[in-house]
C-alpha cells in the first residue's frame, strides 16, 4: 500500500496530511462509477425514448440569461440539430467512457463543459447557486484531477501500450 504525503500551502497556510491509496483508490473508482452511470442512463434514456431527434428546446430557449445571446445561435437550423443530436449521443458516450474507464480525462472534459451549459440554464435556483448541475461540474473536474481512469480502468492499459509511451501527450485524454 502506498501513501502519499501532502505538504503545500494554501492561501498562506502550511498544509500536511496523508493520503491512503486503497481508500483513494476506492473512492475514485466509486466516483468513476456513479457518475459514470448517471450520465449514461440520462443519455440512453434520452436516445431509446426520442432517437436522435431529442427535444432540447427547454435548454436552448432560454430568456434574460448571461448565456442567452450564445444559446440563442442554437435555437433553429443546423445548430438546433447539433444540440438535439449531442445532448443523448454526448451524455450516453461520456456515460459509457467513464463506465469502462476508458478516455477519462477526454469524457469529464466534455462532461464539464456539458455541466457549464446546464448550471448556466438552469432556473431551479431553490437552494441558491449550489445545485445538482454544480454538483456534477464538480464530480467531473475532480475525476480529470484525480485521473479516475487509471484505476481499473481501460485507461491503465492503454498507458502501457508502446503508443502511449511514445506520445506523452496522450496521457492528457487518458486517466
Amino acid at each position: 500500500m502506498v501513501n502519499t504525503e501532502v505538504d503545500t500551502t494554501l492561501f498562506g497556510t502550511d498544509v500536511s496530511y496523508e493520503i491512503g491509496g486503497r481508500w483513494l483508490a476506492y473512492w475514485t473508482f466509486l466516483l468513476r462509477l456513479m457518475v459514470g452511470w448517471w450520465f449514461f442512463h440520462a443519455g440512453i434514456t434520452k436516445l431509446l425514448e426520442s432517437g436522435v431527434s431529442y427535444n432540447a428546446s427547454w435548454f436552448v430557449a432560454q430568456e434574460g440569461l448571461v448565456l442567452s445571446p450564445i444559446m440563442n445561435l442554437f435555437q433553429s437550423g443546423i445548430p438546433y440539430g447539433i444540440v438535439q443530436f449531442m445532448i443523448p449521443v454526448g451524455e450516453t458516450l461520456i456515460g459509457l467512457g467513464l463506465l469502462v474507464g476508458c478516455l477519462v480525462r477526454l469524457a469529464s472534459f466534455f462532461g464539464a463543459f456539458l455541466m457549464i451549459f446546464f448550471v448556466t440554464t438552469n432556473r431551479g435556483w431553490g437552494h441558491g447557486f449550489v445545485n445538482s448541475d454544480l454538483m456534477g461540474l464538480l464530480l467531473f473536474v475532480t475525476m480529470i484531477v484525480l485521473a479516475a481512469g487509471r484505476i481499473w480502468g481501460i485507461d491503465a492499459i492503454l498507458e502501457r501500450t508502446m503508443f502511449v509511451q511514445n506520445n506523452p501527450w496522450m496521457r492528457y485524454l487518458l486517466g
